[in-house]
């Protein structure tokens, strides 16, 4: 009975955490220049260089920082910043 338990547990919870894991390491490894990433603290930026251990990440006009790999919870779609100020700005048409 315990083990049968323990195995409907293992395929339920623990499997599948551990896939998300092993999809979430690969994301972080296969990162290059110019994908956008949320950081851990939730800070959005684009990849400007990729190193061993660390990533240099702009996260305005000129403004770069330097984070660890493992900070990166998210890469995100690709999508240029001009798309991101051209969609932005048809939102404030609507509100005015």
């Amino acid at each position: 009975m315990i083990l049968m338990f323990f195995a409907i547990f293992y395929f339920i919870v623990i499997r599948p955490q551990q896939r998300e894991q092993r999809q979430h390491q690969e994301r972080i490894n296969n990162v290059k220049k110019g994908d956008r990433v949320v950081t851990s603290g939730g800070i959005h930026g684009e990849i400007k260089a990729v190193k061993e251990k660390t990533l240099v990440v702009e996260i305005a006009d000129g403004v770069k920082i330097t984070v660890n790999r493992q900070a990166v919870s998210a890469v995100l779609e690709n999508t240029s910043s001009k798309g991101r100020a051209e969609d932005n700005s048809d939102d404030d048409e609507e509100g005015n």
